[in-house]
Protein backbone atom coordinates (compact mmCIF):
# COMPACT_ATOMS: atom_id res chain seq x y z
CA UNK A 1 0.00 0.00 0.00
CA UNK A 2 1.03 3.42 -0.66
CA UNK A 3 1.09 6.31 1.91
CA UNK A 4 -2.06 7.68 1.41
CA UNK A 5 -3.58 4.39 0.77
CA UNK A 6 -2.32 3.39 4.45
CA UNK A 7 -3.92 7.00 5.93
CA UNK A 8 -7.38 6.30 3.95
CA UNK A 9 -7.47 2.96 5.52
CA UNK A 10 -6.65 4.55 8.99
CA UNK A 11 -9.59 6.71 8.68
CA UNK A 12 -12.20 4.56 7.34
CA UNK A 13 -11.52 1.67 10.01
CA UNK A 14 -11.51 5.01 13.03
CA UNK A 15 -14.80 5.66 11.30
CA UNK A 16 -16.28 2.22 11.31
CA UNK A 17 -15.74 2.01 15.04
CA UNK A 18 -16.49 5.39 15.93
CA UNK A 19 -20.27 4.07 14.41
CA UNK A 20 -20.20 0.81 16.42
CA UNK A 21 -17.80 -1.69 14.14
CA UNK A 22 -15.49 -4.30 15.45
CA UNK A 23 -12.09 -2.96 14.63
CA UNK A 24 -10.80 -6.59 13.76
CA UNK A 25 -13.65 -6.86 11.38
CA UNK A 26 -13.15 -3.67 9.72
CA UNK A 27 -9.55 -4.95 9.46
CA UNK A 28 -10.86 -7.82 7.46
CA UNK A 29 -12.52 -6.24 5.02
CA UNK A 30 -9.04 -4.22 3.88
CA UNK A 31 -7.73 -6.90 3.66
CA UNK A 32 -4.87 -6.05 6.71
CA UNK A 33 -4.48 -6.99 10.13
CA UNK A 34 -5.05 -4.87 13.26
CA UNK A 35 -1.28 -5.49 14.25
CA UNK A 36 -0.39 -3.56 11.03
CA UNK A 37 -3.23 -0.67 11.73
CA UNK A 38 -1.16 -0.54 15.27
CA UNK A 39 1.77 0.16 13.76
CA UNK A 40 0.58 2.45 11.18
CA UNK A 41 -1.10 4.78 13.38
CA UNK A 42 2.29 4.14 16.29
CA UNK A 43 4.58 5.31 13.80
CA UNK A 44 3.09 6.77 10.69
CA UNK A 45 1.84 5.66 7.71
CA UNK A 46 4.89 6.35 5.68
CA UNK A 47 7.14 3.32 4.58
CA UNK A 48 10.00 3.07 7.07
CA UNK A 49 11.94 0.59 4.97
CA UNK A 50 15.23 1.41 3.78
CA UNK A 51 16.60 -1.69 1.69
CA UNK A 52 19.50 -3.36 1.74
CA UNK A 53 22.52 -1.91 2.44
CA UNK A 54 24.39 -4.67 1.38
CA UNK A 55 27.34 -3.66 -1.07
CA UNK A 56 27.67 -6.07 -4.34
CA UNK A 57 31.53 -6.84 -5.15
CA UNK A 58 30.07 -7.41 -9.12
CA UNK A 59 28.63 -3.90 -9.24
CA UNK A 60 29.75 -2.15 -12.63
CA UNK A 61 31.56 0.97 -11.39
CA UNK A 62 30.78 4.50 -12.65
CA UNK A 63 33.16 4.74 -15.09
CA UNK A 64 32.54 1.20 -16.44
CA UNK A 65 28.52 2.00 -17.00
CA UNK A 66 29.71 4.55 -18.58
CA UNK A 67 31.80 2.68 -21.03
CA UNK A 68 28.87 0.78 -21.92
CA UNK A 69 26.53 3.33 -22.58
CA UNK A 70 29.16 4.59 -24.72
CA UNK A 71 29.68 1.51 -26.81
CA UNK A 72 26.39 0.79 -27.31
CA UNK A 73 25.39 4.40 -28.17
CA UNK A 74 28.39 4.28 -31.00
CA UNK A 75 27.12 4.75 -34.58
CA UNK A 76 28.12 1.22 -34.97
CA UNK A 77 25.86 -0.68 -32.39
CA UNK A 78 23.14 2.22 -31.38
CA UNK A 79 20.64 0.24 -33.81
CA UNK A 80 21.62 -3.13 -32.70
CA UNK A 81 20.06 -4.86 -29.52
CA UNK A 82 22.52 -6.00 -26.76
CA UNK A 83 21.59 -9.76 -27.89
CA UNK A 84 23.44 -9.09 -31.24
CA UNK A 85 26.08 -6.40 -29.30
CA UNK A 86 27.23 -8.90 -27.04
CA UNK A 87 27.84 -11.93 -29.46
CA UNK A 88 29.46 -9.21 -31.77
CA UNK A 89 32.18 -7.49 -29.47
CA UNK A 90 33.41 -11.11 -28.27
CA UNK A 91 34.18 -11.96 -31.65
CA UNK A 92 36.74 -8.73 -31.83
CA UNK A 93 38.16 -10.16 -28.57
CA UNK A 94 36.44 -7.84 -26.10
CA UNK A 95 34.01 -8.00 -22.61
CA UNK A 96 32.12 -4.95 -21.30
CA UNK A 97 29.47 -6.88 -19.82
CA UNK A 98 26.76 -9.57 -19.94
CA UNK A 99 23.66 -8.94 -21.89
CA UNK A 100 21.35 -8.75 -19.01
CA UNK A 101 23.43 -6.23 -17.55
CA UNK A 102 23.40 -4.16 -20.99
CA UNK A 103 19.70 -4.36 -20.65
CA UNK A 104 19.44 -3.28 -17.29
CA UNK A 105 21.48 -0.17 -17.87
CA UNK A 106 19.50 0.80 -21.42
CA UNK A 107 16.65 0.42 -18.89
CA UNK A 108 17.78 2.53 -16.09
CA UNK A 109 18.63 5.31 -18.89
CA UNK A 110 15.70 4.78 -20.56
CA UNK A 111 16.91 3.96 -23.86
CA UNK A 112 15.23 0.41 -24.05
CA UNK A 113 12.37 1.36 -25.83
CA UNK A 114 10.69 1.35 -29.09
CA UNK A 115 11.07 4.09 -31.83
CA UNK A 116 8.67 5.34 -34.56
CA UNK A 117 6.26 2.73 -36.48
CA UNK A 118 8.01 -0.17 -34.04
CA UNK A 119 6.34 1.23 -30.89
CA UNK A 120 3.53 -1.33 -29.81
CA UNK A 121 0.02 0.34 -29.56
CA UNK A 122 -1.00 1.00 -25.68
CA UNK A 123 -4.61 0.11 -24.46
CA UNK A 124 -6.00 1.24 -21.38
CA UNK A 125 -7.59 -1.04 -19.55
CA UNK A 126 -11.51 -0.77 -19.83
CA UNK A 127 -13.67 1.44 -17.69
CA UNK A 128 -14.55 -0.35 -14.51
CA UNK A 129 -18.00 -0.20 -13.80
CA UNK A 130 -20.54 -1.54 -10.64
CA UNK A 131 -23.64 -2.84 -10.51
CA UNK A 132 -25.78 -2.96 -7.17
CA UNK A 133 -28.99 -4.20 -8.77
CA UNK A 134 -30.37 -6.04 -12.13
CA UNK A 135 -30.39 -4.11 -15.68
CA UNK A 136 -27.38 -1.85 -14.54
CA UNK A 137 -24.69 -3.68 -16.18
CA UNK A 138 -25.22 -6.25 -19.27
CA UNK A 139 -22.62 -7.94 -20.71
CA UNK A 140 -22.49 -9.93 -24.20
CA UNK A 141 -20.18 -11.77 -27.14
CA UNK A 142 -21.28 -14.53 -29.94
CA UNK A 143 -19.96 -17.68 -30.08
CA UNK A 144 -19.43 -20.27 -32.16
CA UNK A 145 -22.07 -23.62 -32.61
CA UNK A 146 -21.12 -26.54 -34.93
CA UNK A 147 -23.08 -27.54 -37.66
CA UNK A 148 -22.90 -30.59 -39.52
CA UNK A 149 -21.18 -29.35 -42.47
CA UNK A 150 -17.31 -28.67 -41.82
CA UNK A 151 -16.59 -25.61 -42.31
CA UNK A 152 -20.45 -23.79 -41.33
CA UNK A 153 -21.31 -22.50 -37.79
CA UNK A 154 -23.99 -20.82 -36.76
CA UNK A 155 -23.59 -17.73 -34.46
CA UNK A 156 -25.32 -17.25 -30.75
CA UNK A 157 -25.42 -13.98 -30.08
CA UNK A 158 -26.45 -13.98 -25.77
CA UNK A 159 -26.18 -11.13 -23.62
CA UNK A 160 -26.64 -11.75 -19.88
CA UNK A 161 -27.09 -9.69 -16.46
CA UNK A 162 -23.66 -9.35 -14.72
CA UNK A 163 -25.72 -8.52 -11.26
CA UNK A 164 -28.05 -11.09 -11.86
CA UNK A 165 -26.03 -13.48 -13.78
CA UNK A 166 -29.89 -13.82 -16.04
CA UNK A 167 -29.43 -14.41 -19.91
CA UNK A 168 -31.21 -11.25 -21.11
CA UNK A 169 -31.59 -12.13 -24.80
CA UNK A 170 -30.18 -14.30 -27.55
CA UNK A 171 -30.33 -15.39 -31.10
CA UNK A 172 -28.58 -17.35 -33.63
CA UNK A 173 -28.00 -16.40 -36.80
CA UNK A 174 -25.85 -17.67 -40.17
CA UNK A 175 -23.73 -14.65 -39.74
CA UNK A 176 -22.11 -12.03 -37.57
CA UNK A 177 -24.15 -8.78 -38.57
CA UNK A 178 -24.38 -5.53 -36.14
CA UNK A 179 -27.90 -5.27 -37.62
CA UNK A 180 -28.77 -8.47 -35.96
CA UNK A 181 -26.93 -7.25 -32.85
CA UNK A 182 -28.36 -4.42 -33.09
CA UNK A 183 -31.88 -5.93 -33.43
CA UNK A 184 -31.35 -8.12 -30.11
CA UNK A 185 -29.93 -5.23 -27.87
CA UNK A 186 -33.39 -3.49 -29.08
CA UNK A 187 -35.57 -6.23 -28.60
CA UNK A 188 -33.74 -6.58 -24.54
CA UNK A 189 -34.13 -3.42 -23.72
CA UNK A 190 -37.68 -4.29 -24.46
CA UNK A 191 -38.41 -7.78 -22.82
CA UNK A 192 -36.53 -6.11 -19.15
CA UNK A 193 -38.46 -2.29 -19.84
CA UNK A 194 -34.65 -1.07 -19.73
CA UNK A 195 -35.10 3.09 -20.02
CA UNK A 196 -32.50 5.64 -21.16
CA UNK A 197 -29.11 6.19 -19.67
CA UNK A 198 -29.96 2.80 -17.42
CA UNK A 199 -27.78 0.22 -18.38
CA UNK A 200 -24.30 0.08 -19.51
CA UNK A 201 -23.76 -2.95 -21.95
CA UNK A 202 -19.85 -4.18 -22.00
CA UNK A 203 -18.69 -6.33 -25.21
CA UNK A 204 -14.92 -7.08 -26.57
CA UNK A 205 -14.11 -5.29 -29.83
CA UNK A 206 -15.42 -7.52 -32.55
CA UNK A 207 -17.13 -6.01 -36.12
CA UNK A 208 -20.30 -6.41 -34.47
CA UNK A 209 -19.81 -4.81 -31.03
CA UNK A 210 -18.49 -1.36 -33.02
CA UNK A 211 -20.49 -1.79 -36.34
CA UNK A 212 -22.16 1.50 -36.97
CA UNK A 213 -25.78 0.39 -36.85
CA UNK A 214 -25.30 -0.96 -33.48
CA UNK A 215 -23.77 2.19 -32.08
CA UNK A 216 -26.47 4.05 -33.59
CA UNK A 217 -29.25 1.47 -32.16
CA UNK A 218 -27.15 1.94 -28.26
CA UNK A 219 -27.35 5.62 -28.81
CA UNK A 220 -31.07 5.86 -29.78
CA UNK A 221 -31.59 3.31 -26.94
CA UNK A 222 -30.15 5.46 -24.19
CA UNK A 223 -27.32 2.73 -23.77
CA UNK A 224 -23.64 3.12 -22.48
CA UNK A 225 -21.20 1.30 -24.23
CA UNK A 226 -18.12 -0.30 -22.85
CA UNK A 227 -15.81 -2.70 -24.84
CA UNK A 228 -12.29 -4.26 -23.70
CA UNK A 229 -8.67 -4.68 -24.96
CA UNK A 230 -8.41 -5.73 -28.08
CA UNK A 231 -7.43 -9.51 -27.88
CA UNK A 232 -8.03 -9.68 -24.23
CA UNK A 233 -10.55 -12.06 -23.20
CA UNK A 234 -10.03 -11.40 -19.48
CA UNK A 235 -12.02 -7.63 -19.96
CA UNK A 236 -15.03 -9.85 -20.56
CA UNK A 237 -15.17 -12.63 -18.29
CA UNK A 238 -18.93 -13.25 -17.59
CA UNK A 239 -19.43 -13.68 -20.99
CA UNK A 240 -17.10 -16.17 -21.21
CA UNK A 241 -18.02 -18.22 -17.92
CA UNK A 242 -21.32 -18.17 -19.81
CA UNK A 243 -20.23 -19.82 -22.94
CA UNK A 244 -17.87 -22.41 -21.12
CA UNK A 245 -21.25 -23.25 -18.93
CA UNK A 246 -23.01 -23.22 -22.21
CA UNK A 247 -20.65 -26.08 -24.32
CA UNK A 248 -19.95 -28.19 -21.27
CA UNK A 249 -23.65 -28.79 -20.73
CA UNK A 250 -23.91 -32.93 -20.83
CA UNK A 251 -26.30 -32.96 -23.17
CA UNK A 252 -24.46 -30.16 -25.70
CA UNK A 253 -24.12 -32.20 -29.18
CA UNK A 254 -20.34 -31.85 -29.24
CA UNK A 255 -20.24 -34.98 -31.60
CA UNK A 256 -23.37 -34.64 -33.72
CA UNK A 257 -23.32 -31.22 -33.56
CA UNK A 258 -26.93 -29.24 -35.26
CA UNK A 259 -28.02 -30.03 -38.22
CA UNK A 260 -29.76 -26.82 -38.89
CA UNK A 261 -29.97 -23.47 -37.20
CA UNK A 262 -33.47 -24.58 -35.85
CA UNK A 263 -32.18 -27.68 -34.00
CA UNK A 264 -29.48 -24.91 -32.35
CA UNK A 265 -32.63 -22.66 -31.43
CA UNK A 266 -34.29 -25.65 -29.99
CA UNK A 267 -31.74 -26.46 -27.66
CA UNK A 268 -30.73 -23.28 -26.56
CA UNK A 269 -34.50 -22.71 -25.68
CA UNK A 270 -34.16 -25.70 -23.20
CA UNK A 271 -30.66 -24.47 -22.34
CA UNK A 272 -31.82 -21.09 -21.38
CA UNK A 273 -34.76 -22.40 -19.47
CA UNK A 274 -32.16 -24.95 -17.01
CA UNK A 275 -29.88 -21.36 -16.70
CA UNK A 276 -32.27 -18.97 -15.64
CA UNK A 277 -34.55 -21.08 -13.33
CA UNK A 278 -33.39 -24.49 -12.56
CA UNK A 279 -29.39 -23.49 -12.63
CA UNK A 280 -28.02 -22.95 -9.26
CA UNK A 281 -25.23 -20.49 -9.62
CA UNK A 282 -21.86 -21.00 -7.36
CA UNK A 283 -21.39 -17.03 -8.59
CA UNK A 284 -24.94 -16.38 -6.26
CA UNK A 285 -24.46 -18.87 -3.56
CA UNK A 286 -26.58 -21.21 -5.41
CA UNK A 287 -30.24 -19.49 -6.40
CA UNK A 288 -31.02 -19.52 -9.88
CA UNK A 289 -30.25 -16.15 -12.11
CA UNK A 290 -34.13 -15.66 -12.23
CA UNK A 291 -34.16 -15.22 -7.95
CA UNK A 292 -31.11 -13.21 -8.23
CA UNK A 293 -33.02 -10.96 -10.38
CA UNK A 294 -36.42 -10.92 -9.45
CA UNK A 295 -35.01 -9.86 -5.31
CA UNK A 296 -36.77 -13.70 -4.42
CA UNK A 297 -33.22 -14.66 -3.23
CA UNK A 298 -33.25 -12.11 -0.21
CA UNK A 299 -35.53 -14.70 1.20
CA UNK A 300 -34.08 -17.63 0.28
CA UNK A 301 -30.85 -16.48 1.92
CA UNK A 302 -32.59 -15.17 5.14
CA UNK A 303 -34.42 -18.75 4.99
CA UNK A 304 -30.84 -20.81 4.73
CA UNK A 305 -29.78 -18.70 7.67
CA UNK A 306 -32.04 -19.47 10.19
CA UNK A 307 -31.74 -23.00 8.97
CA UNK A 308 -27.85 -22.63 10.44
CA UNK A 309 -28.74 -20.48 13.47
CA UNK A 310 -31.45 -23.57 14.35
CA UNK A 311 -28.98 -26.33 14.02
CA UNK A 312 -26.28 -24.25 15.67
CA UNK A 313 -28.64 -24.05 18.47
CA UNK A 314 -29.32 -27.57 18.62
CA UNK A 315 -25.50 -28.56 18.75
CA UNK A 316 -23.31 -25.81 19.55
CA UNK A 317 -20.45 -28.20 20.10
CA UNK A 318 -20.57 -28.57 16.02
CA UNK A 319 -20.03 -25.03 15.63
CA UNK A 320 -16.39 -23.51 16.37
CA UNK A 321 -17.51 -20.22 14.79
CA UNK A 322 -19.45 -18.36 13.35
CA UNK A 323 -22.49 -20.53 10.59
CA UNK A 324 -22.10 -19.94 6.61
CA UNK A 325 -22.27 -17.01 5.32
CA UNK A 326 -24.98 -17.05 2.88
CA UNK A 327 -25.18 -13.34 1.75
CA UNK A 328 -24.54 -12.63 -1.94
CA UNK A 329 -22.35 -9.67 -2.42
CA UNK A 330 -24.46 -5.99 -3.04
CA UNK A 331 -21.85 -4.78 -5.08
CA UNK A 332 -20.71 -7.06 -8.15
CA UNK A 333 -17.77 -5.10 -10.33
CA UNK A 334 -16.63 -6.02 -13.97
CA UNK A 335 -13.11 -4.91 -14.71
CA UNK A 336 -12.38 -3.60 -11.26
CA UNK A 337 -9.63 -1.52 -11.06
CA UNK A 338 -7.79 0.14 -7.59
CA UNK A 339 -10.16 2.76 -7.23
CA UNK A 340 -13.36 0.76 -7.65
CA UNK A 341 -11.95 -2.02 -5.49
CA UNK A 342 -11.57 1.00 -3.03
CA UNK A 343 -15.28 1.68 -3.33
CA UNK A 344 -16.49 -1.77 -2.63
CA UNK A 345 -14.99 -1.74 0.06
CA UNK A 346 -16.28 1.45 1.72
CA UNK A 347 -19.69 -0.09 0.75
CA UNK A 348 -19.12 -3.34 2.48
CA UNK A 349 -17.86 -0.65 5.69
CA UNK A 350 -20.58 1.33 5.93
CA UNK A 351 -23.41 -1.62 5.30
CA UNK A 352 -21.24 -3.37 8.02
CA UNK A 353 -22.10 0.08 10.42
Amino acid sequence: MTTPDRLMAIELVSEACAHGARKYKACEILDISVRTLARWEKVGAIDQRRGSKRMVANKLSQAEKQRVLRIVNSSEYRDVSPSQIVPDLADKGVYIASESTIYRLLREEKQLAHRGLTRPAKHKKPTSHLATAPNQLWSWDITFLPSQVRGLYFYLYMIMDVYSRKIVGWTIQHEQTADLAANLIQQACLDEGVERDQVVLHSDNGSPMKGATMLAMLETLGVVPSFSRPSVSDDNPFSEALFKTLKYRPNFPLTDKFETVFDARAWVVMFTQWYNNVHKHSGLKFVTPNQRHSGKDINIMENRHSVYLQAKKQSPARWARNTRNWQLPKVVTLNANKKAKQEVKCKKLNASN
